[in-house]
């Protein structure tokens, strides 16, 4: 088993990343999330913390930051990058190398030979916009896995690509990653 950073961006699949991270543990990962500062404003790190019995982290600086380089701890700790949900905004910051964030600046100071996974969660119009395409198809040359998404009713009301794929179809993936 590994050590797997699960990354979480805002977006009303938010609940299914808590899931994702209770089945990662329950399968025997040691899982730490890091959380954009907009999801931690939809969702509580605790619960996070009481799912996976780790620190989960927000604030690269500020009170609620764990220590002084908590993106090159994380960097170091990794052995394993998932991003599920990963929103469009994630996704052009990684994709361009911007750094502003704890989760982005500790996913740029991790090795290029960890894994990482990417599980894309939003509104198929956003999903479907060439700017977010060209975004992924850049990430997919720097090595990241793309995962892909499902279909079908959205939170916003629309149906169509775009939706998280379930937790158990990434804890798939991941199996299967860690088999390559």
């Amino acid at each position: 088993m590994v050590r797997i950073a699960l990354g979480c961006s805002a977006s009303a699949a938010l609940h299914k990343g808590a899931d994702l991270s209770s089945k990662l543990t329950q399968s025997g990962h040691e899982v730490r999330v890091v959380l954009t500062a907009r999801a931690a404003e939809l969702i509580s790190p605790q619960l996070f913390e009481a799912l996976t019995s780790q620190p989960a982290h927000v604030a690269e600086f500020g009170a609620a930051r764990k220590g002084a380089m908590d993106h090159i701890q994380l960097s170091q700790w990794a052995e394993m990058w998932l991003l599920a949900p990963a929103g469009a905004d994630l996704i052009a910051k990684l994709a361009h190398g911007m750094a502003d964030d704890l989760l982005t600046t500790a996913i740029l100071a991790t090795p290029l030979s960890v894994p990482r996974l990417l599980a894309p969660a939003m509104n198929p119009h956003m999903l479907g916009h060439p700017a977010t395409k060209r975004n992924l198809d850049l990430l997919e040359g720097d090595g990241w896995r793309i995962l892909g998404s499902g279909d079908g009713h959205m939170a916003c009301g629309v149906h169509g690509a775009g939706r998280l794929l379930e937790p158990a179809e990434i804890l798939a993936r991941v199996a299967a990653e860690l088999q390559r």
